[in-house]
């Protein structure tokens, strides 16, 4: 009998243990290709925090930045990294998503020129080409930005220029950018050895927001297994701003793809902008851009 019972307790401990040692498994849909701005997420990865947290992270690069919110809304993926601006605009529309988490806490877009041009302040946009790759929130953007300083639309030539910014406004095929990341194409024209002169929103007209967050479905937002993935990534980014040079170098080693002098200076770069408390929702600022958006985009339908 006593060995039964221990044959019993042994085969009970054995499948707790699988039980145990088994990850959850989540699948997060990145906003575009693997690149810097995803750091934390990376450096959480290497250092086997979302190990430590039990889950098993498969990250997933889109074929297009609009897939992850799609993918999260119809439950075929758990998290997706996007820019506040488009959740703000998918959840007026009905889609079930809600806030995770903040990954970087300040706005990366801004409208770039040349700096041998001769365009000095905004107001020397007037009668230039400004080549774009997204229409939606970049209208609004530019639209404010150049209110501000006494122009409109209606004084700027706009050439949708697809994915091919920087490529555009070294070769002269326009005289600005916007749509730009502060963090990546200046670096991209300061390499090319042609300086870029930024104009950011923030400072024309714009409210403050998160550039990129994380977002889940609605109906799944008290999931424990986010709480835990929130949990590593804090760890990921203090540990980032711990040992970036040692972070940069095994993500360059693991993405020896990426291994190169952009993505290097992007690093360092983006560094300053993560948010070191990433659960932490600013619910005043967050409304008061959210408003804003609303109030543009209604004058943009009358």
């Amino acid at each position: 009998m006593l060995k039964k019972l221990f044959g019993v307790l042994f085969v009970f401990l054995f499948y707790c243990g699988i039980c145990f040692s088994a990850k959850l498994p989540l699948r997060v849909i990145l906003d575009w290709f693997i690149n810097p701005d995803h750091a934390p997420l990376f450096v959480a990865q290497q250092q086997g925090f979302f190990k430590q947290e039990g889950l098993q992270v498969k990250f997933i690069a889109p074929a297009d930045p609009s897939d992850g919110i799609k993918l999260v809304a119809a439950n075929k993926a758990d998290i997706t990294v996007t820019y506040e601006p488009q959740w703000i605009q998918n959840e007026a529309s009905g889609l079930p998503l809600s806030y995770l988490a903040t990954l970087v806490a300040t706005p990366l877009n801004c409208l770039v020129v040349r700096k041998d041009s001769s365009i000095y302040h905004i107001q020397d946009l007037k009668g230039k080409r400004i080549g774009y790759s997204l229409a939606g929130t970049d209208d609004i953007m530019l639209k404010v930005m150049l209110k501000k300083h006494g122009l409109s639309l209606k004084d700027v030539k706009l050439i949708n220029i697809h994915y091919g910014l920087t490529q555009a406004l070294l070769s002269k095929q326009v005289d600005a950018i916007t749509g730009a990341m502060r963090n990546f194409e200046p670096i991209e024209m300061a390499q090319a050895l042609h300086p870029a002169r930024m104009f950011y929103p923030e400072e024309n007209g714009m409210p403050l927001y998160d550039e990129l967050i994380l977002v889940v479905n609605s109906q799944k937002r008290n999931d424990p297994r986010y709480q835990k993935f929130v949990d590593a990534l804090q760890k990921g980014v203090i540990y980032l701003v711990n040992h970036p040079k040692l972070s940069w170098q095994n993500f360059a080693k693991n993405h020896p793809e990426l291994d190169n002098r952009l993505n290097h200076d992007a690093w360092f770069t983006t560094l300053p902008r993560f948010a070191l408390r990433p659960r932490l929702f600013d619910r005043i600022r967050f409304e008061k851009y959210k408003t804003f958006l609303e109030k543009q985009e209604n004058k943009s339908n009358t």
